[in-house]
């Protein structure tokens, strides 16, 4: 697993509380509907790759992974956007996610178990 972004890690010891709470909000949202873990990582990740946002991608590509989606279905998720938010923006995403699918693999060859 990636380490969090510094930014990130400085917000969450400078406000306990409101990380904390915001993590709360996160648990209760994914508790609410009939979605699973890996369908909803993907959700997220066609918002993230939506509204153009790096570290989103990245980060959502990374859960949806840990959460069983295969490489094809992230790659969805980029794809759909083209209609929808455009080429370039679709581009920019698939390009984040291949960052992340680029370490899988590399990950994966030197645990030994191919890419």
């Amino acid at each position: 697993m990636k380490e969090l972004p510094g930014r990130y890690r400085d917000f969450r010891r400078q406000f306990p509380a409101i990380s904390g709470a915001y993590d709360e909000l996160g648990r209760m949202i994914a508790e609410t509907g009939p979605l699973d873990e890996k369908h909803s990582q993907l959700i997220k990740l066609g918002m993230a790759v939506a509204s153009g946002q790096e570290g989103a991608v990245h980060s959502h590509a990374r859960r949806a992974l840990e959460a069983g989606a295969k490489p094809a279905e992230i790659r969805q998720v980029a794809l759909l956007g083209m209609t929808t938010v455009g080429f370039p923006r679709m581009m920019a995403g698939m390009s984040w996610i291949e960052d992340v699918l680029k370490v899988r693999g590399r990950t994966l060859k030197r645990a030994g178990k191919g890419a």
